[in-house]
């Protein structure tokens, strides 16, 4: 089990050993194991190259999850990009790092098999995110 954190084209964020804990307690809560999970943190640009290479989409997003998981072992790359972060957490007048923890929880529900294309999947996410941030 290993959770990285990645800086592309951006300064370190000087993320905190609690955020580690508390997305193996999201997975624990889940009932699966963490595996190995990287946090990618970078710029709109890095993203965007990402987001057109990998799946053909030529616009802006705040994160990409990549998904490994294999079973009830929970893997997966995730790229966040800081300047949508910073500029939502604006848009949402909430702080930086709300928004920041809101964005990695919402890779690592991915990885644990939520979705989010229709309005009933949102509704559950956004659900789940406010459960597990409640925790943080």
């Amino acid at each position: 089990m290993s959770i990285n954190y990645y800086f592309e084209e951006i300064e370190d964020l000087n993320l905190s050993e609690k955020l580690t804990t508390w997305i193996n307690r999201t997975i624990l809560s889940e009932e699966k194991k963490a595996g190995e999970i990287s946090f990618i943190f970078c710029s709109d640009d890095y993203l965007l190259q990402i987001n057109k290479e990998h799946l053909q989409h030529d616009y802006y997003t705040d994160v990409i999850t990549f998904d490994y998981v294999e079973g009830d072992v929970v893997s997966g790359d995730i790229f966040i990009s800081v300047d949508r972060i910073r500029e939502n957490a604006s848009d949402f007048n909430v702080s930086f790092d709300t928004e920041l923890n809101r964005i990695m929880i919402h890779g690592v529900l991915h990885l644990l098999g939520f979705k989010d294309k229709s309005k009933d999947e949102k509704l559950e996410m956004t659900a789940k995110e406010d459960e597990y941030l409640a925790l943080l």
